[in-house]
């Protein structure tokens, strides 16, 4: 399985060289290795290889990402509601590795750049939390629920992360479920869990922004904002948005790498 140069791309280039075809290039086992050194036994875990990147774009081109939306589908995607999840102004679209060197030339063509990477190497039932956005003091975040009205909740200082989890299909080959939603992990007390319509406190799931389905080697989910908004006080606005140095948007995408039955 070789994962699309048009990842690198989004980086830039150097020098005057020909770039190699797309399918010489970085392969998806040399990302999911990065950095992780397996003894003999390891090798025989089942295991679930998940690449994730980061990418950025100067906010005069977000436009482009109208015409990335079409070229992907939602049919294979499942939401805990999907009108919620477009109404905290995130948008998501399933596709295979196949299709990505074409919505990179896209970003790429925008001015977008892969600013993160991280491999995932996942055990069967595992979950990660993979970090978003610095909550650096008491504020209220504002988001719309799954039962539909927008509410507020008032976190401390801590972290916007994407927690993912990944599950082996019993009596299925090389392909998995896959699950994210928001999540805000407070600096204290991190042993306390919350839904966003819960009492208690700690651990704060967003449940009306995850989304779920089937994957197997190749195939990705890319998402981004639905439409641009600055305000850092939204779910959204931490997720897509940053200022500083100047206004970008972010967008994420997340490729399955391998499964190791």
């Amino acid at each position: 399985m070789v994962l699309s140069c048009a990842v690198l791309l989004l980086t830039g280039c150097e020098g005057g060289e020909k770039e190699k075809p797309i399918w010489e290039q970085l392969k998806i086992g040399d990302l999911a290795a990065s950095g992780v050194a397996k003894r003999p036994e390891e090798r025989l875990l089942k295991t679930l290889n998940f690449d994730f990147y980061v990418f950025e774009m100067p906010l005069e081109n977000v436009s482009v990402l109208e015409d990335v939306w079409p070229k992907l589908s939602i049919e294979h995607l499942q939401f805990r509601d999907y009108e919620a999840f477009q109404a905290n102004s995130f948008s998501i679209g399933f596709g295979q590795l196949l299709l990505w060197d074409e919505i990179a030339d896209l970003l790429r063509a925008a001015g977008g750049r892969r600013v993160e990477a991280d491999a995932l190497l996942l055990m069967d039932g595992q979950t990660r939390d993979l970090g978003i956005a610095s909550v650096e003091r008491e504020q209220t975040i504002f988001y719309v629920s799954a039962d539909g009205p927008e509410e507020q909740m008032m976190t401390g200082s801590g972290r916007i992360s994407l927690r993912i989890k990944v599950e082996r299909i019993p009596g299925s080959r090389g392909v998995c479920n896959f699950t994210a939603e928001p999540v805000f992990l407070p600096l204290r007390d991190r042993s306390a869990t919350k839904s966003a319509a819960g009492s208690e406190t700690g651990i704060i799931l967003f449940n009306s922004c995850r989304f779920g389905l089937k994957m197997s080697p190749g195939d990705f989910v890319f998402f981004g904002p639905a439409k641009y908004v600055s305000e850092r006080s939204t779910l959204a606005g931490l997720f897509f948005s940053r200022a500083k140095p100047r206004p970008v948007v972010r967008t994420y995408l997340i490729v399955c790498a391998g499964i190791i039955d």
